[in-house]
């Protein structure tokens, strides 16, 4: 019997294997994401072309006007497209929110703070707290654009075997939390603004005065944090280090670089700044007369201050970035600043180059019409086989998580699947607002990070723990990785699940139904 069950995991476990060679062969034969993006516009035009022969249209269930597709090669189509090329480019939301969000990220992660805090996070853990403080500092790391990878994960691997721990282990609990958690985090980081502004252009299809805010996720953000670090921690703990077992190898137990007395100072007068920021822009919308409150309502959620909070996230990353610089002395005076915020847009050049094709694409799309009737007729399709409500969720999640074994960038994902998704769900019964079909591909895209070699940072984890154990690869990491994968996945469905059932708006502005 035994030999008969050991068989029978041999075959599973080399059809796992084959699986994920299939996978990263697919992964690596897909284009830059650039090139998709200008392909998919050519397919785009090509198709409204088809659709305007074949007389597709569909009936608009708000007005009641028969929508048509419209024809991107006729002479209208024409003309619009080389009239509109650069409108598209600069009107796109995500391209204006990046780049004004990376002024204060750039100075943040360029004066150190960013290095600090995780370092002192992780370092100043009782040792039976060590390995959530390492996985709740990975989640905290996705402020910084590389810090959790490029920092945090080889030093999760290096404390665990300061304490006698398997490397291993401490590597997996770091990964689990910078990529695993993406969809979680305490603040609004970089990627918030990208994806609501892809959500935002979607929603327009259909309702062309919605606005989806960069925070429409933060409270489900702000609770998955929890779910992510006690799942992290148990996984590590009950799972992967028993697996594991003692660490047999011969690396060299490295001194793990404590926080100076500088440091700390600069710590301390970091957070100072930040809660007197946190207080000025709490003056400007709290009280009634709140200069940044709607001057006609008085309203907060419908208000100038969450309509422009991409610049109070600005400033909350620039002010305390530049305090801290100035107590370490990694900012001496104004070059220095200038320093920072040209390294951080030097990073932006691939990101800007995706944006203009993927602007082009987005909005090729909305002037075929070819979204909007893409979209009511998928939003009638799943009402009458009755894929709506909780099932629906699941189903998305599940495919978004799939989708991204294949596709690495978020951003690139999003841009794709938001055109048809977000008004398809706004069109069912009832109606979902585009927050909660944005938060179910969060999760999606999240969890499956930890094992799809598309990863744009896998090859350099894998580097990382082979500095362990020569013989450690692909499949050592994923093999590894699949427990958080499971647990995260089930965790934070059960989560949604749970938060739908209550009713919680998912943040400021973000209900989980449209309500007209």
């Amino acid at each position: 019997m035994k030999r008969f069950v050991g068989r029978i995991r041999e075959k599973a476990s080399k059809l796992f294997v084959r699986s994920l060679d299939y996978i990263e062969v697919v992964g690596n034969k897909l284009p830059h994401p650039a090139t998709l993006f200008a392909l998919l516009a050519i397919i785009v035009v090509l198709i409204s072309w088809l659709a305007h022969i074949l007389g597709t249209h569909a009936i608009h269930p708000v007005e009641g006007t028969i929508i048509e597709a419209r024809n991107l090669l006729s002479g209208d189509g024409v003309r619009w497209i080389y009239t509109h090329l650069i409108s598209n480019f600069l009107e796109f939301p995500p391209l204006g929110y990046v780049l004004v969000v990376m002024i204060g990220i750039g100075v943040a992660e360029g004066s150190g703070l960013f290095t600090t805090m995780i370092r002192s996070l992780v370092l100043s853990a009782p040792p039976k707290y060590i390995t959530a403080s390492i996985v709740l500092a990975g989640i905290l790391s996705h402020l910084a654009s590389e810090a959790g990878y490029v920092i945090l994960i080889p030093l999760g691997a290096m404390i665990f075997h300061a304490l006698g721990r398997h490397p291993m282990a401490g590597l997996a609990a770091a990964f689990c939390g910078v990529s695993g958690g993406f969809a979680a985090n305490f603040f609004i980081g970089s990627m918030d603004p990208v994806l609501a502004g892809i959500s935002e252009s979607a929603a327009q299809m259909i309702m062309p005065d919605m606005v989806v805010n960069p925070a429409v996720n933060y409270y489900f953000m702000f609770a998955s944090c929890f779910l992510v670090t006690v799942i992290g921690t148990w996984v590590t703990q009950r799972i992967v280090e028993p697996r594991l077992g003692k660490y047999e190898g011969s690396a060299e137990k490295l001194p793990i670089e404590k926080l100076d007395s500088k440091e700390k100072k600069g710590l301390r007068w970091a957070g100072f700044a930040l809660i007197i920021t946190l207080a000025g822009l709490a003056l400007t919308i709290i009280p009634e007369n709140g200069i940044l409150r709607d001057p006609d309502t008085g309203s907060v959620l419908h208000s100038p201050f969450f309509s422009g909070i991409i610049i109070a996230i600005l400033l909350m990353f620039f002010i305390p970035g530049l305090v801290y610089g100035i107590i370490v002395g990694t900012i001496k005076n104004d070059k220095d600043v200038a320093k920072f915020l040209g390294r951080s847009m030097s990073g932006m050049g691939g990101y800007i180059v995706l944006v203009f094709f993927a602007a082009q694409f987005v909005y090729f799309f909305n002037y075929s019409n070819l979204g909007i009737i893409f979209a009511i007729k998928g939003a009638h399709t799943l009402q009458n086989i009755g894929l709506t409500g909780v099932t629906l969720i699941i189903a998305f999640i599940l495919l978004s998580a799939f989708i991204n074994m294949f596709m690495g960038s978020a951003s690139a994902k999003w841009a794709i699947m938001a055109p048809v998704f977000v008004p398809m769900l706004m069109l069912i019964d009832p109606p979902y607002h585009p927050g909660l079909t944005q938060v179910a591909f969060r999760i999606g895209d999240s969890v499956t990070n930890l094992i799809t070699p598309m990863m744009s940072y896998f090859a350099l984890i894998v580097t990382f723990a082979q500095k362990y154990d020569e013989k450690y690869g692909i499949g050592t990491i994923i093999s590894t990785m699949i427990p958080y994968t499971v647990m995260l996945t089930i965790g934070w469905i059960l989560l949604l699940v749970l938060w739908m059932f209550l009713g919680i708006p998912l943040g400021p502005d973000g209900p989980l139904y449209i309500t007209n």
